[in-house]
């Protein structure tokens, strides 16, 4: 190597060098700007929890009694047990300093801690909700790829037209609508699905596994459905915007195959925007779906949410909202920290 290219490779690597240390910098302080903004999101969210539900009509311990007769001297010792006595300020600071270590309180109408009765039922919800946001993600990015690809012919109008119209229908009325048709069945359609619950009880093994299968089919549907839409507008939007790229036109001078173009090139451009929505997506999963549960009577923490509500149980509606906005948050941040792994620009 010569003098002259030594002396122009140095400097490049020195250049690199000093580049790489600035780029870390850049990234741990984006990192720590959205970790300080999930810290605030959180605490808002405590603060929304407390404040909000208590504002919802009724008495809690006057609903724990219904139907009893209850004197008000044992009402008064209901409200000093679950500290409903105490002033508003004190109740707060109390609520969130046992929040940040997990613990919610007791359960008005279950008297069972509030952490216990969620985890009891995350796993059932993690089972319907997720298989569900897989199963509507791969397919709103598949039909959105293809829709894009090939936008303004039948297939594109078809797809498009099919994914508003089930966008805009009530998730609870489509389940209903369901049970009608597949459960109770109507003219010559038998009932083929149960109306509702988990399993029917006292099965083992493979048996089970089939059971519980059984059950989900009307109420996975039923999300995919209505869940599968927005990923597919967001998916064809994005790869729209990059259809007419210079960095497509130059691989097709290549000679490149069309879909080689579109799977190696134009995809993954466009999958960035996409990414935020299956993060957002995947925080759904943790809070399932509110009236989905409880329509097709779905042992999870929605239908959980909608019991809790009727009461209203204050302890476990503040605690369920709590996980349900906290996996939200998390999952936005795991969002904004894979930015910029994917598209350097982001951070800088």
């Amino acid at each position: 190597m010569s003098a002259t290219a030594t002396a122009t490779t140095a400097p490049a690597t020195a250049a690199a060098k000093e580049r790489r240390p600035g780029a870390a910098r850049a990234y741990l302080a984006y990192l720590g700007g959205k970790l300080a903004g999930a810290a605030v999101s959180l605490f808002a969210v405590l603060v929304t929890s407390f404040f909000l539900f208590r504002i919802i009509p009724g008495d809690p311990v006057k609903s724990m009694t219904q139907g009893r007769a209850v004197s008000e001297d044992q009402l008064a010792a209901l409200r000093e047990q679950f500290g409903l006595d105490l002033p508003l300020w004190q109740q707060f600071t109390d609520y969130c300093t046992k929040a940040v270590t997990g613990d919610f309180g007791t359960s008005y109408q279950f008297h069972a801690p509030v952490s216990e009765l969620i985890w009891e039922k995350v796993p059932n919800t993690l089972l319907l909700t997720g298989v569900a946001v897989v199963l509507y993600t791969m397919l709103g990015l598949w039909l959105g790829t293809r829709a894009a690809w090939r936008h303004g012919g039948l297939g594109d109008r078809l797809n498009t037209g099919v994914a508003l119209t089930l966008w805009s229908v009530p998730g609870f009325w489509l389940g209903l609508l369901l049970i009608i048709v597949f459960s109770v069945g109507i003219g010559p359609i038998p009932g083929l699905f149960p109306t509702g619950g988990m399993e029917e009880g006292g099965k083992e093994g493979f048996a089970y596994i089939a059971d519980v299968a059984h059950h989900m089919v009307l109420p996975v549907l039923t999300l995919v459905a209505v869940g599968y839409a927005q990923t597919l507008l967001v998916m064809r939007s994005s790869l729209l915007d990059e259809m007419g790229s210079d960095y497509l036109t130059t691989a097709r001078a290549k000679g490149l195959r069309d879909d080689l173009v579109r799977r190696r090139h134009a995809v993954p451009n466009a999958l960035l925007p996409t990414v935020t929505l299956i993060f957002v997506n995947l925080g759904h999963v943790a809070a399932g779906s509110i009236l989905v549960e409880t329509v097709f009577s779905w042992p999870g923490v929605g239908s959980l949410f909608y019991q809790a509500l009727s009461v209203p149980d204050l302890p476990l509606v503040q605690g369920l909202f709590v996980v349900f906005a906290g996996a939200m948050i998390l999952m936005n941040v795991l969002a904004d920290i894979l930015y910029p792994l994917l598209d350097p620009r982001v951070g800088r």
